[in-house]
């Protein structure tokens, strides 16, 4: 079950935290991997790692804010039978702490990002019969959450726009699907940590897992097993769908 033999799959930021989990599993499983990222050198040794394991994995140096380069590298890949939409940044703040260059970062490459990717992978998925696309989106495209205003925009933005590609693609044998992760334990959250409390870094970290009512953060792994599943064929039945992965921090947190 959930094979992705000979099947080329693009990850987007796969060179590190969730994206690099991806890549790391849809390899174990067959696929034929493609890390685009802006940090070469992540993206480097997330491909050596895969290929220590027997894997089948390629990087690929692109800004997926940069419609052309996106174009061009999707272009240089040939195929492409999976698209995950990974790559984003974060932004802590409310309207009020939200400058209009922090504004237009996030949405450069959270919101332009995905819609640059979708942009040169659809045209290519039709012509060869159909494909699967998976989009990172998160609990904060479902509730409000502190301090978050710009990247609640951006995640709120994947969501909607993977349902359209969904509905606009249903014929052409494309599936699209999102998942909205709540908080996971990545290098990105050691760091946001490290940087924002510093000597209090075991506390925050105490007081972040607890948030979600499970009692923990989540694994990277857990998220992409997730993937896994929706980009395989067991799930062929699924299209237009948003999957939340929170610990129970939607329905339970109240």
């Amino acid at each position: 079950m959930f094979s992705l033999k000979n099947k080329a799959a693009v990850i987007t930021g796969g060179g590190s935290g969730i994206g690099k989990a991806i890549a790391k599993l849809f390899a174990k499983q067959g696929a034929i991997v493609h890390i685009v990222e802006l940090n070469a050198n992540a993206a480097q040794e997330a491909i050596a790692e895969i290929q220590a394991e027997g894997g089948e994995a390629f990087a690929h140096s692109a800004d997926v804010t940069r419609q052309q380069q996106v174009a061009d590298t999707f272009a240089k890949i040939g195929r492409i039978d999976i698209l995950v939409n990974n790559a984003g940044i974060a932004h802590v703040g409310n309207v009020e702490k939200t400058a209009e260059s922090d504004f237009d970062r996030v949405y450069n490459v959270n919101v332009k990002g995905a819609y640059n990717c979708f942009y040169a992978a659809i045209p290519a998925m039709k012509a060869q019969g159909g494909g699967v696309v998976l989009s990172m989106a998160s609990i904060a495209s479902w509730v409000g959450i502190t301090d978050r205003f710009a990247y609640s925009m951006s995640k709120g933005a994947i969501h909607a726009m993977s349902m359209s590609i969904a509905r606009d693609y249903l014929q052409h044998n494309i599936r699209s699907n999102s998942i909205s992760p709540a908080r996971v334990h990545t290098p990105f959250v050691d760091g946001f940590i490290g940087k924002n409390y510093p000597g209090q870094e075991a506390q925050m970290f105490e007081k972040l897992s607890a948030s979600q009512p499970i009692g923990r953060m989540a694994k990277p792994e857990e998220v992409a097993a997730l993937a896994l599943y929706l980009c395989s064929d067991e799930a062929s039945f699924i299209t237009g769908c948003d999957y939340p992965i929170d610990g129970g921090f939607i329905k339970l947190n109240n």
